[in-house]
């Protein structure tokens, strides 16, 4: 059984890995990476993004629907840095959502953690159970499939 890796996978090797750029890239580090199995990163969440604006201006919460894309695209970095980390030619695509729970809002100010582990691969989809977390509290959680295709 292999141990995980503790290393910082930095934005600039994230943007080679995933397609998303701003305002869409929810993902600012990788801090621990098992290959084939689970990857823990982060998410800081400022003041000024974009979404803020109209959810909600006075009383500002990162929609949820954003919270387990963040989880998607750090599924997405697992399964780049298990395969060799280019993405080059491929494209993962959100499928199917289950068993999504909210329990915390996430707002400015936060750092959104991401813990996404592979439940199962088969041939060009990839089912993941994620948990996002603020300061050790569990905000949400979900089952997330992607399917890989050739661009």
């Amino acid at each position: 059984m292999s141990a995980p890796v503790t290393m910082p996978v930095e934005i600039a090797e994230i943007r080679r890995m995933l397609p998303h750029r701003y305002p869409f890239l929810l993902i600012d580090r990788i801090v621990e990476f098992e290959s084939g199995k689970r990857v823990l990163g982060y998410k800081n969440v400022s003041a000024n993004e974009g979404f803020f604006q109209g959810h909600f201006p006075v009383k500002p919460v990162m929609p949820g629907v954003l919270v387990i894309e963040a989880l998607a695209q750090a599924g997405g970095v697992l399964s780049q840095l298990s395969h060799g980390g280019s993405a080059e030619g491929r494209l993962s695509y959100l499928v199917k959502i289950d068993n999504a729970r909210f329990s915390h809002m996430v707002v400015p100010g936060d750092r959104l953690d991401l813990d996404v582990t592979i439940k199962r691969e088969i041939r060009n989809m990839t089912q993941y159970s994620g948990i996002a977390s603020v300061a050790g509290q569990q905000v949400a959680s979900a089952d997330i499939l992607c399917a890989e295709v050739r661009s």
